[in-house]
């Protein structure tokens, strides 16, 4: 079910999204039993974990779009925002790729495939996906950053016959923490996708044998090798916000203009539906008006950056 969705046209003040809640009929802050179906070590850190909904009629109605998280809730720990990995159009499960970095994410680390988890949502704001129809796609990822964009590729390739060009620009700061790196590996072959990953450190500390044949050096270095369309192309970044500017810098060098730019900003995210302010940035909730904005929206706000 996605609220946020329901809710686009309703006045975002406290009192209204409180009524909007009840009349939807269900509970923003009671999450719903999933449970584990898949876990996938991804790299030393980071894991894949596949989720299947256990009450059926909630699993028919959950849907989302690209750029939207979940509460991932461990019973009896806590609960952290995590954004969906897998396609809108895989429906029946989610995918989440999780870091391990605090409680909860240790928590679930130490789970099992057959263990139940709690999610909330879907919440936020995704990526514009119908704007994007017909035109050509760059994505730029660094680090982590690749897993709420994974879902947006995915989705890409399973309407892909909608979308002009897409190329996809991968940063790590070395080979061992490059996620979902056995799918990228196929990508690079396909000829519908263009793909270039990049290492800060081609020395790999975790398979030090292994030769990284490579591009080495910040993701910024691979704009020279590209041949943009602006008017025809949207930008979409992910990644550490460090680097926010200086790849929207090389994306203003192509032309693009920064209306057509799309950030993903994961700040603070904690209740998901406005109300505790622990996300508010400048004056606007993370969590409804994001997490993905418009540079143009972004550049806007104190401390987004």
């Amino acid at each position: 079910m996605n609220y946020l969705n329901d809710m686009s046209e309703i006045n975002l003040s406290l009192q209204d999204r409180t009524n909007a809640y009840r009349q939807l009929g269900a509970n923003p802050f009671r999450p719903w039993p999933a449970r584990i179906t898949s876990i996938t070590q991804l790299t030393p850190k980071e894991k894949l974990f596949e989720l299947r909904l256990i009450d059926e009629k909630v699993r028919e109605a959950f849907t989302f779009t690209a750029g939207q998280f979940v509460e991932l809730s461990i019973f009896g720990v806590g609960e952290a925002p995590i954004s969906i990995s897998s396609a809108p159009s895989k429906q029946g499960f989610i995918e989440l790729c999780i870091r391990e970095v605090g409680t909860v994410t240790a928590a679930i680390h130490r789970m099992q495939c057959g263990d139940v988890v709690g999610l909330r949502g879907p919440f936020g704001r995704g990526f514009p996906f119908e704007d994007m129809r017909g035109q050509d796609i760059l994505l730029v990822a660094g680090g982590l950053g690749i897993a709420p964009l994974k879902s947006l590729i995915n989705h890409i390739h399973d309407e892909r016959h909608d979308f002009g060009k897409v190329t996809i620009l991968l940063g790590a700061r070395n080979p061992s923490e490059i996620l979902f790196r056995h799918e990228f590996d196929m990508w690079k072959h396909r000829e519908d996708f263009d793909l270039i990953m990049t290492v800060d450190d081609a020395v790999d500390p975790v398979n030090p044998d292994v030769t990284w044949d490579g591009e080495v050096g910040l993701v910024t270095r691979l704009f020279d090798r590209l041949d943009i369309e602006p008017a025809h192309t949207f930008g979409v970044i992910c990644g550490p916000p460090v680097m926010y500017p200086f790849v929207v810098e090389e994306m203003r060098k192509k032309q693009l203009k920064v209306d057509r730019i799309f950030v993903s900003i994961e700040r603070r995210m904690k209740c998901g539906i406005g109300m505790c302010n622990h996300c508010a940035v400048g004056h606007q909730y993370t969590c409804i008006e994001g997490p993905v904005f418009s540079y143009w929206d972004a550049i806007n706000l104190q401390e987004a950056i």
